[in-house]
This record gives C-alpha cells, sequence and structure tokens, in this order.
C-alpha cells in the first residue's frame, strides 16, 4: 500500500460517495487507475464494505449507552447468536478487563434499556453508561500524513 492508496482510503473514509472522478482529480490518477487500486484495496480485504452514518436520535433512538456484561467462556456460543439478533445492538466488541463484552446500543427509552439490560443479565453481570454527548464520533484512522505523525 502506497502514498495514493492511503490518500483514496482517506476520502472514501471521509465520504464513501465521494466520485470516482473526484478520487483521480484529487490523488492526480485517471479514473480507471483509481477503480482498479480500490478493487485491490477491496480484494485484500482493506476496504470491508461501505455505509451510511445514520442519526439514531433523529430516528428516534435518543438513548445511547455503552453496556458491559461479563460472560463466560462457556457462554458464548450461546451469546453470540442473541446478541446478533437484536436490532438495538449497534456494536458489540469482545474485550479485555473486569467485563468481556461490550456492547454499544440505541433505544427509544430508558424503560426498553431498562428491559434490554434485563435479558442480558441472564448471560452475566452488567454495567451501563448512558452516553450524555459524543464528541468525536466513529470515524476511520487517518492515513495520508499518520506517518509523519510517528503514529503508522
Amino acid at each position: 500500500m502506497d502514498h495514493i492508496d492511503r490518500q483514496i482510503i482517506d476520502m472514501l473514509q471521509e465520504n464513501a460517495r465521494t466520485p470516482l472522478k473526484v478520487i483521480a482529480e484529487r490523488a492526480d490518477l485517471s479514473s480507471p487507475a483509481v477503480s482498479a487500486r480500490i478493487e485491490r484495496l477491496e480484494r485484500a480485504g482493506i476496504i470491508m464494505g461501505y455505509s451510511a452514518r445514520i442519526s439514531e436520535e433523529k430516528l428516534g433512538y435518543p438513548i445511547l449507552a455503552f453496556i458491559n456484561l461479563e460472560v463466560q467462556p462457556r457462554q458464548k456460543s450461546e451469546f453470540y447468536p442473541f446478541i446478533e439478533s437484536c436490532p438495538n445492538v449497534l456494536e458489540c466488541s469482545c474485550v479485555t478487563g473486569q467485563f468481556s463484552m461490550l456492547i454499544k446500543v440505541a433505544f427509544k427509552s430508558t424503560l426498553e434499556l431498562d428491559q434490554f439490560i434485563g435479558r442480558l443479565q441472564d448471560y452475566g453481570r452488567t454495567s451501563t453508561q448512558i452516553v450524555f454527548s459524543t464528541p468525536v464520533g466513529p470515524r476511520g484512522i487517518r492515513m495520508t500524513g499518520a506517518e509523519e505523525d510517528g503514529v503508522l
């Protein structure tokens, strides 16, 4: 992966709908060359897909929370299909520390959140943090300039 690939990744992370022509102009390449690079990055699994960022709040889900859950290893085979089937779960990660799962959820009300936590407690102990604000939202890893910053 070279500097141009990194530049393309940055542009796509900023706006995945950026037209190939615009990416090509900024990267000083032809549109077919940019398309070939993007396809190569997709085949390599570096670009895993494209999605739209939405406002959960504007869709009627103003309660955003992070739930820590302590799941025993023997329960994971039962827990994973359960958590995958929950539409209010935005993300679930297996983590280190006191709890084994970190779950990001969005709900219409604290009552719905409370009911969901009750269901989770069938799998283990929980600890919940409700989000007041998000000063830095979801974003990708900045690729260009990162080498100079000593990050990559």
